[in-house]
């Protein structure tokens, strides 16, 4: 309908395939915002360029987006596994030059197989040793360090072009629940979440991340009725 606002921009889908399939070209062209990269996706850098610029042949303001970390979670390296050391390693170390270093890193492979975005860094503090789904992708269990090697993350990233995510706010390091199956519970009070889990997200938001994840959370004592994903507040 003319004059009604498409929903077609905020959209970023992932597709089965290696190749650009004809239905996503199309909706591309209609002024999709872009698309999400998997490691299904990809078989080799060159094939993924091949894809990304066709992406952007279709939509030159597409973004093309993947979770690029280093470490435990590589879609470009699915197949041999990262060359990047992952978060935990990161902080164990507690080198912000090297942790800057390896941002800038896994940015220019991203650059070069046409990615815009990278949902990294996980800036979650891992505060719950049974987490099962951030572990060795947090910098650790300390908010400060966190916050420290998050925003060097970012910066080494965006220092290349490619935008930085830091994700999951407002924080998944504190339960022992996986949000991919589950709505897990963090039962902790708006001054507690300022204290700890907002403290890198303050910290990344800073160094200029262009991107911020919500995670699949409820917190009660924030809003006892809506995850994290869709509160308002």
């Amino acid at each position: 309908m003319t004059g009604v606002p498409s929903v077609l921009p905020t959209l970023l889908p992932g597709f089965v395939g290696q190749e650009l399939p004809g239905w996503l070209r199309d909706r591309l062209q209609d002024g999709l915002g872009g698309v999400c990269l998997f490691a299904a996706n990809i078989v080799s850098l060159g094939q993924a360029r091949t894809l990304t610029d066709a992406v952007h042949a279709a939509n030159p303001y597409a973004l093309v987006a993947v979770d690029e970390e280093g470490g435990d979670v590589t879609r470009l390296f699915a197949a041999t596994g990262s060359p990047q050391p992952g978060n935990a390693v990161l902080g164990r170390l507690d080198d912000l030059d090297l942790t800057r270093q390896t941002a800038a890193e896994i940015a220019w492979a991203l650059r070069r197989t046409g990615c815009d975005v990278d949902f990294a860094p996980d800036v979650d503090v891992n505060s719950c040793a049974d987490n099962p789904v951030i572990g060795t992708r947090g910098f650790g269990a300390d908010p400060f360090l966190v916050a420290r090697h998050g925003a060097a993350f970012v910066e080494g990233l965006q220092a290349t072009g490619v935008a930085a995510t830091a994700k999951h706010f407002p924080g998944h390091g504190d339960t022992s629940q996986d949000s991919h199956v589950s709505l897990p519970v963090v039962d902790r009070s708006l001054d507690e979440l300022r204290q700890r889990e907002l403290v890198p997200f303050v910290a990344a938001v800073a160094a200029g991340a262009r991107v911020v994840m919500t995670s699949h959370l409820l917190l009660p004592q924030v809003d006892p009725t809506n995850p994290a994903t869709m509160s308002r507040t």
